[in-house]
């Protein structure tokens, strides 16, 4: 039963899977919980009234295997430029093609709305994520903020080398 192949679908979240992307986040950013700064950690796993802001303000994609939300990403929008938060997937399912697809999902739904670079904010204690980002075509653009007293480091992507030839 180990060896079978894990199906999951890719859809659009909504207001009902909020307690889920909640979980989602928890589960999958518990073990970074005492590299991260109270106030660091409780912005990236959000709770009840941010993931709601969410919804609302972001387009969030999930990851669903036999109704349990399995994995998530938010996507802003900001003329051409596309921005990533938020992406996570449950422990079990990291390593399994999650991460790709909601990536990929994201991506089409960019480019879907004009736009030609996207950009993602990352800490230093997500190497696992940092390579993933590294191995898709994102680069560190050396723009560091603040981020509740951790280092937030930028990477971006073209989204358009691909599809028309020209960069950003």
């Amino acid at each position: 039963m180990g060896d079978e192949k894990r199906l999951f679908q890719i859809r659009k979240a909504d207001a009902n899977d909020a307690d889920a992307i909640l979980a989602c986040l928890g589960a999958a950013f518990e073990s970074y919980r005492c590299q991260y700064t109270p106030a660091a950690y409780a912005d990236t796993v959000l709770d009840s009234e941010t993931i709601q802001r969410r919804l609302r303000e972001m387009s969030v994609i999930v990851a669903i295997s036999e109704g349990t939300i399995i994995g998530t990403i938010g996507i802003g929008i900001s003329g051409a430029e596309g921005h990533l938060r938020g992406m996570a997937v449950l422990p079990d399912w990291q390593g399994t093609g999650v991460a790709s697809a909601l990536l990929q999902t994201a991506e089409y739904e960019l480019l879907r709305n004009g736009c030609t670079y996207l950009t993602l904010d990352t800490t230093e204690p997500l190497q696992r994520a940092i390579r993933f980002y590294e191995s898709r075509g994102f680069s560190a653009t050396g723009r560091i903020w603040d981020f509740f007293g951790m280092q937030l480091y930028e990477y971006s992507k073209s989204l358009s080398d691909s599809h028309s030839g020209r960069t950003e």
